[in-house]
């Protein structure tokens, strides 16, 4: 086989594998439950906490909980740290905390995507979603 057939061949196998893996992680039903407590707190060196609930079975791999929030633009949303997690069925609290500029976000109305998510733990890291909630939150200072 020459290098060109072999580059080939790999390159139609990962477009494969990219195809093949939405399809997959689409047809597992989620295993779990997420909420989103209804403030958001900011303090004055522009720390945004968020935090809720969440419970889940079935984890092939490590386990984490994420987080944006969108205030104003719904095109520009803000990562919100991360936390690991533990798929082990019963409730547990998340936590997610991220410093950004400060008046990145303001007091008032905005809206929170959490999600519990695995990666799977063998081959390519492939996400298994859990469980996802949009919600509409309120921003407070702190």
């Amino acid at each position: 086989m020459s290098f060109r057939q072999a580059a080939g061949a790999a390159a139609a196998g990962a477009a494969l594998l990219l195809l093949l893996a939405p399809s997959a992680a689409a047809l597992s039903a989620p295993s779990g439950e997420i909420t989103v407590d209804p403030t958001v707190t900011v303090a004055a060196d522009g720390t945004i906490t968020l935090s809720g609930t969440y419970r889940c079975t079935d984890a092939a791999g490590p386990v984490f909980v994420s987080s944006t929030v969108t205030q104003g633009d719904p095109s520009v949303s803000h990562p919100i740290g991360g936390s690991s997690a533990v798929c082990d069925g019963a409730e547990h609290r998340w936590s997610n905390a991220e410093k950004n500029a400060p008046h990145t976000l303001v007091p008032g109305p905005a809206q929170v995507e959490a999600t519990v998510f695995d990666l799977s733990a063998t081959g390519l890291p492939l996400p298994t979603i859990h469980a996802t909630r949009k919600q509409d939150i309120t921003v407070v200072q702190n």
